[in-house]
């Protein structure tokens, strides 16, 4: 099975960081990537901007809006797709990520959110 997973953050608290000190804290997640990446499990790994559109169907013409980031503290940072047997072993895999490995992410609220993926499809 395959398991859709977000890393979040808190915009606020990662503004806060000198430029020097986040770039830091990114240099220290590498060695968790380089592990995670070895399990084999990963599929795929991506850093994702804060530049965000909606797409909606209103009337019969697809719409297309500015998503407003001041709703949420919370935003996403990263998004990886895993293959586990079941969610205890994602969890497992997962875990391995810098979001919940690097310390200083517990004060900037860094988290992961883990969904099964319900419908899949690769194209070469």
């Amino acid at each position: 099975m395959r398991y859709q997973c977000l890393g979040y953050f808190n915009q606020e608290k990662m503004d806060a960081l000198p430029k020097e000190e986040v770039e830091a804290i990114m240099m220290e997640c590498q060695p968790y990537l380089e592990e995670l990446y070895k399990s084999g499990q990963v599929l795929i790994d991506v850093g994702v901007e804060q530049e965000v559109k909606s797409l909606q169907r209103v009337d019969g013409k697809i719409q297309v809006d500015n998503v407003r980031l001041g709703k949420t503290k919370k935003m996403i940072g990263s998004a990886f797709i895993i293959e586990a047997q079941d969610m205890e072993e994602a969890i497992r895999v997962a875990s391995q990520h810098p979001t919940v490995q690097v310390s200083k992410g517990e004060q900037l609220g860094w988290e992961i959110e883990i969904r099964p993926i319900q419908y899949f499809e690769k194209r070469e």
